[in-house]
């Protein structure tokens, strides 16, 4: 849960270290999450550089791709996992995948997200990262790199690095063994991060006369939301395993793999 001074990359972050039961971690230099990586740039950051990333898991969406490309680190991998395709074949792209247009317009903002819609909005995407086939599909195939001893180190990421990784880091931390507050703080972890990274945004919002209140729904994470995917989990599969194993098509041989590969 260690936060990395990268320069040309927000929101970067390492899962080794975390606490797992029984006195074990997460094994470091493996894993690692961030927002986009379209100013990566390696050369100008040492940080980056060091993590030596062979694998890019990319979690948005074709017209966040389109915006703001992916630059890969030299000699890397790049695997495309939407998970809000069916979202946006929907025609209901959430707010989680465009936060800079949304803020942009306070009047619509908040026509669209106060009085508590922004948050109620936020846990039904959290509940579709569960039930959504292409969710499953794009946490299915983001977990089988994962297994693959080939893969690592790897870098899973979104646009803010918030929700759509944040829920991918939760999975991978509760399959490992993660004790649910562990969970929870390194989820939570990001929002200085986030906020930093949206501080211009949000203050030009607000003096714009939007609420501070609406704006902090959409542009952080909360308990709430993360809950409202775990409840989901626990209503149809009861565990994270067997979200895994039948909700997300991961073999049983692929699961073993990852805690061979992460559980220190």
């Amino acid at each position: 849960m260690t936060a990395i001074p990268a320069t040309t990359v927000a929101n970067l972050r390492a899962l080794g270290g975390t606490p797992l039961r029984c006195g074990r971690s997460v094994r470091s230099g493996q894993l690692f999450r961030s927002g986009s990586l379209d100013r990566l740039d390696p050369d100008a950051d040492p940080a980056v550089a060091a993590l030596a990333i062979r694998t890019v898991v990319d979690f948005r969406t074709a017209a966040e791709r389109i915006a703001r490309p992916d630059r890969v680190p030299p000699g890397g991998r790049l695997l495309l996992a939407d998970v809000l395709a069916d979202r946006v074949a929907a025609d209901r792209m959430p707010v989680a995948a465009r936060l800079k247009q949304v803020l942009a317009d306070p009047v619509l903002a908040e026509r669209e997200l106060g009085g508590g819609r922004a948050q109620a909005l936020f846990a039904d995407t959290y509940r579709g990262f569960v039930t959504t086939n292409s969710a499953r599909a794009a946490y299915g195939a983001f977990l089988n790199e994962v297994a693959d001893p080939e893969s690592g180190p790897l870098l899973f990421h979104c646009t803010a690095g918030k929700d759509r990784t944040g829920w991918a880091a939760t999975i991978v931390l509760t399959l490992l063994g993660a004790e649910p507050e562990t969970v929870e703080e390194e989820y939570l972890a990001v929002n200085p991060a986030v906020r930093q990274a949206f501080a211009p945004l949000v203050e030009g919002y607000i003096a714009q006369g939007g609420d501070p209140e609406t704006a902090l729904a959409v542009i952080g994470v909360a308990p709430e939301y993360l809950a409202a995917a775990l409840d989901e989990v626990d209503a149809r599969y009861g565990t994270m395993e067997k979200y895994v194993h039948e909700g997300l098509g991961v073999p049983a041989a692929a699961i073993e793999r990852i805690h061979e590969r992460l559980a220190g």
